[in-house]
């Protein structure tokens, strides 16, 4: 069997905790502030936990050796 490569994209997108969690960057932050709002602004900054099931597929198909 040949090996399993983790996919290019998503390990640029996803880290994996020590705990097993999938942390990922929240989306809409690089361009367009000026229509958003502060809260939005501040609610969108640093990481976010997926869902243990989505955590979980990413894992599986993507992130296999992570």
């Amino acid at each position: 069997m040949p090996k399993l490569k983790t996919k290019s994209g998503a390990k640029k997108r996803f880290k994996i905790t020590g705990t097993g969690k999938v942390k990922f960057a929240q989306s809409g932050k690089r361009h367009g502030m000026i229509k958003r709002t502060n809260k939005q602004i501040r609610d969108h900054r640093g990481m976010k936990v997926l869902f243990k099931t989505d955590g979980d597929n990413i894992k599986k198909y993507w992130l296999p050796n992570g």
